[in-house]
């Protein structure tokens, strides 16, 4: 077994980390609320109207690629999710997704989102990352991916704002 399937693995054990139990409301909404981006458009418009109108676009642009790109990989690369919908951290959810586990799609907009907003506006990333990381996290704890989607799905996300960005440049 190669190291992230051991990370994967050892996910589905009950620890302090992911423990089993029912998440907490907070970790359940930030689910819910970024499933197609939707949390992010309200993220948007606050750092717009705090006279950050420029990173706004960028993120919300990098969001906008970065999310049918996810799906565009999950069609490439067929996982299943994790055996877990018997559980109190899945059942949770109301949506119980049975499509590719990787990427995840939400950490794949997230991270582009949060990349962005680093980029152009720094000051806001102290505010719009903790939010990313929350996202990634209620992936897991509510688990519906593997370590390895959310891990995948940041990484990919981090990569379309950089290269938006870098296009910007140039």
């Amino acid at each position: 077994m190669n190291a992230a399937q051991e990370l994967d693995q050892d996910a589905l054990h009950n620890s302090e980390a992911l423990p089993t139990r029912r998440p907490h409301p907070v970790i359940i909404a930030a689910s819910v609320t970024a499933r197609g981006g939707l949390l992010w458009l309200p993220v948007a418009g606050l750092m717009a109207l705090s006279g950050r109108e420029k990173a706004a676009k960028r993120a919300l642009s990098a969001a906008a690629v970065a999310m049918p790109l996810g799906h565009l990989v999950s069609l490439v690369v067929h996982r299943r999710r994790p055996p877990a919908a018997s559980i109190p951290a899945r059942a949770a959810l109301p949506e119980h997704p049975d499509s590719s586990s990787f990427p995840s799609k939400h950490a794949v907009t997230a991270a582009a989102f949060g990349t962005a907003t680093a980029l152009a506006a720094p000051e806001a990333a102290v505010v719009v990352l903790p939010l990313v990381l929350l996202v990634a996290y209620s992936r897991l704890r509510t688990r519906v991916h593997w370590p390895t989607d959310v891990l995948g799905g940041l990484a990919i996300g981090a990569l379309v704002a950089l290269g938006q960005s870098a296009l910007k440049r140039g």
